[in-house]
């Protein structure tokens, strides 16, 4: 029994003198990395370089020709829209027409009511013909007074009263072929025709439904070819001209359709608006399956120009600071080095540069822990790389391993 508990008291001691030697060994070690710490962040803020590499994550810089791609919203117009108003007031007889419909230039839309025009019209040639009669007659009495006169059988002033009749019944005459048009005209208004080939929008007019010249009778909307109007910033004013003189097609994002469209800058207009320093474009599509409908948001895009062998970076590399834009570039020897650079053009997550070289490498990410003149390191297959030399940290699994095997072998000799 006491040689038990004498057995059971020593694999106690054992196991506790065992746990006082790991706690030890571990507060060694995290004593030695606060250590190794404070004297990489000295060196670091002494002497630039001199502390621990910092990990980043770097890009290389490429050359490639970049377009110059203004790309804005736009909205779809029509490039003539009417609105059908008559000219006279009266009385819708009969409408040819419905809602929606696609119509011809000239096609019959509307007939009003045109019965005292018509009676106008013929009462307006009756009296011409009236007066065409009397002037025939005038002529003929008119030569046979000339010949009388010849032969001296009447005074020569009945042929000048004679002449005086026909001047006026002529005057007349014309008057009545005048009349004949302005009735003409006026039973022309009776039916209203389409001034273009489009689509018709809604139609609130009956048969029965008295009309006025200040109402609309029906909007009629082109929608073949369509035009888009974009504003474009007043930076890119003269490159746009430069595009629309040399007739650079426009392309418009439809929602819904995978392909886009395209179409061809034809408009420039002649002011800025200077509230918010914008140029209105209008480029014109073909329109045949409708897909751009007038009031439609689309997204626009043009080509005004395109940069050649451009140096392009990630636009995460640039660093906007107090002195300019700067980047971090790395040399052979894994040392960064601070370079002020240009920004000329920004697309998507890439910028174009001046001031880096094709295949120089800069860095993208962990720039915040970078300083010039430093060492960097960065990741292989997502562990960070240690530099060459450097032994595993106190907190390892090479440091742990050992204390963890030599207490087991403890425990098993107990």
């Amino acid at each position: 029994m006491k040689k038990n508990l004498v057995l059971t008291l020593t694999g106690v001691l054992v196991v506790a003198a065992a746990a006082g030697g790991w706690w030890w060994s571990g507060a060694k070690s995290r004593q030695g990395a606060e250590t190794a710490s404070a004297s990489g962040g000295k060196a670091a803020g002494g002497a630039p370089g001199a502390g621990a590499p910092a990990l980043v994550t770097l890009a290389v810089a490429r050359k490639q020709s970049v377009p110059v791609t203004v790309q804005v919203n736009g909205s779809v117009v029509s490039l003539n829209s009417v609105d059908l108003r008559p000219q006279v007031t009266n009385t819708v007889r009969q409408v040819h027409v419905k809602e929606g419909q696609f119509v011809k230039a000239g096609q019959l839309l509307f007939t009003l009511d045109d019965r005292p025009d018509q009676a106008n019209l013929a009462k307006a040639k009756a009296q011409q013909q009236k007066d065409e009669a009397v002037l025939a007659d005038l002529e003929r009495q008119y030569r046979r007074n000339q010949e009388l006169v010849a032969q001296n059988f009447i005074a020569k002033s009945a042929v000048d009263a004679t002449l005086s009749q026909l001047e006026a019944q002529r005057a007349a005459v014309a008057a009545d072929r005048a009349a004949v048009q302005s009735a003409e005209v006026a039973l022309g208004y009776a039916s209203l025709r389409a001034p273009i080939a489009g689509r018709i929008g809604a139609v609130n007019i009956y048969p029965g439904t008295l009309v006025q010249p200040t109402l609309s009778l029906v909007t009629i909307t082109q929608l073949d070819p369509i035009a888009v109007s974009f504003p474009v910033p007043e930076g890119k004013l003269q490159d746009l001209l430069a595009a629309a003189r040399a007739h650079t097609p426009v392309e418009a994002v439809v929602p819904g359709r995978k392909e886009t469209l395209k179409g061809q800058l034809n408009f420039v207009d002649n002011t800025v608006d200077p509230l918010i320093g914008t140029v209105r474009a209008k480029a014109v599509f073909d329109n045949a399956d409708q897909s751009l409908w007038p009031g439609q948001f689309v997204e626009t895009r043009v080509t005004v120009r395109t940069i050649e062998d451009a140096t392009v970076v990630p636009a995460s590399a640039v660093m906007m600071l107090s002195e300019g834009a700067s980047v971090y570039v790395i040399d052979a020897e894994k040392k960064a080095a601070r370079r002020k650079v240009e920004s000329v053009y920004t697309f998507g997550t890439q910028v174009v540069v001046r001031g880096v070289q094709p295949g120089e490498q800069v860095v993208i990410e962990g720039k915040q822990n970078v300083r010039p003149g430093g060492k960097i390191r960065t990741e292989t297959n997502g562990a960070p790389q240690r530099p060459e030399g450097q032994a595993p940290g106190p907190g390892s699994a090479a440091t742990v391993a050992p204390t963890n095997a030599s207490l087991v072998a403890e425990r098993e000799r107990a």
